[in-house]
């Protein structure tokens, strides 16, 4: 009876791990399956939700059938196999979801792309790796062990006869290089300044006009420069060189610093915030500069001198004192009579000797 127990109570446990896929609800659910969305619109257990010990088993059990359901209807869509993967493809939603930023625009294609996809061009699955005869070995098509295996193969280089025997051809060879992966960067900022609808220069000369101006030229400059391996970091100025600017001109160089938006804040921390600039504002306190203050009530003191002594009227003349001393004295004029005269006072005249 005990192993009988056993083999019983070890199928229960598989029995609760593995649940039935069916789930029985009173009122159907509303499916949106576009935007994956499922609505319950059941009553809730009110009792399991207010008691701590059932809150969160009653939780868990009602998400995962509602996620059941939501599965049973995905799978009810028809399939399809597509790289050992099991595909459906979704209906369009129902349901407009608010979001925060703009849908993502497809990115543009370039002009490889374009071409292969009006010739019907399509792109074949390539091999990681090949044999070489030379090495006897399996070589890489791409990446840094592809190089090492180049430099083991061709470590000997002959030089043409047209060219000069004291010529480096790995030196050549590794300019060529440059010079390619030069052209392809500048391949892809064309296709970049396409996609944005930027006019760059060409050749010396912009596409759509005639002449060019001093901010496409500076561009054209600037974007020539950074289509070195360093990014332009060690190639010379001009002496009076000025750096492009304008709209477009970060986007063309690459490795350039973007400034990124902010997200944006949850409505707690936008809370928080006002409410630290609030106390900054009201806590702030003026800041003294005792020297500085100490300085002006000087200047301002020699200035009232100044005026004072600009005020006080000069003396005039010096008077001797029994000490043989001169002192200053202010030579005052005699008050007139204010117009008025006496008829009856004679005047002598004046006294001749």
């Amino acid at each position: 009876m005990d192993i009988v127990n056993e083999i019983l109570e070890k199928e229960q446990k598989k029995a609760e791990k593995y649940k039935p896929i069916t789930v029985e609800k009173h009122l159907e659910l509303e499916f949106d399956i576009g935007t994956l969305l499922a609505s319950d619109t059941n009553d809730l257990d009110i009792k399991s939700l207010k008691s701590d010990s059932q809150r969160d088993s009653y939780l868990n059990t009602l998400a995962r059938d509602n996620t059941q359901l939501l599965l049973n209807k995905i799978w009810e869509l028809p399939t399809e196999r597509i790289d050992e993967a099991i595909v459906v493809k979704l209906p369009q939603p129902k349901t407009v979801l608010p979001r925060s930023k703009p849908v993502p625009k497809p990115k543009p294609l370039t002009k490889w792309q374009e071409f292969a996809k009006a010739k019907g061009i399509t792109k074949n699955k390539k091999d990681k790796v090949k044999w070489d005869e030379q090495l006897q070995k399996w070589v890489p098509l791409y990446g840094f062990r592809k190089a090492v295996a180049e430099k083991e193969k061709q470590w000997l280089i002959e030089v043409p006869q047209h060219l000069d025997p004291m010529v480096d051809m790995f030196e050549k060879k590794a300019m060529e290089k440059s010079e390619k992966v030069a052209k392809n960067e500048l391949q892809r900022l064309k296709n970049i300044a396409r996609a944005k609808k930027v006019n760059i220069p060409r050749v010396g000369l912009p596409v759509t006009s005639d002449k060019a101006n001093a901010a496409q030229l500076s561009t054209a400059a600037i974007v020539a420069k950074a289509s070195t391996a360093s990014l332009g970091k060690f190639q010379d100025k001009l002496p009076k060189e000025k750096e492009a600017r304008g709209k477009g001109v970060h986007e063309l160089i690459p490795g350039k610093d973007r400034k990124r938006k902010a997200p944006i804040p949850t409505p707690q921390a936008e809370k928080q915030n006002n409410l630290n600039l609030i106390d900054k504002i009201l806590n702030k306190r003026p800041k003294i500069d005792m020297e500085k203050a100490v300085s002006k009530h000087i200047h301002e003191e020699q200035i009232q001198r100044s005026e004072e002594k600009k005020t006080m009227k000069p003396l005039k003349g010096k008077r001797k004192t029994k000490g043989g001393n001169a002192t200053n004295f202010s030579a005052k004029k005699p008050k007139a009579g204010k117009g008025q005269r006496n008829p009856n006072k004679k005047n002598p005249g004046r006294k001749r000797r």
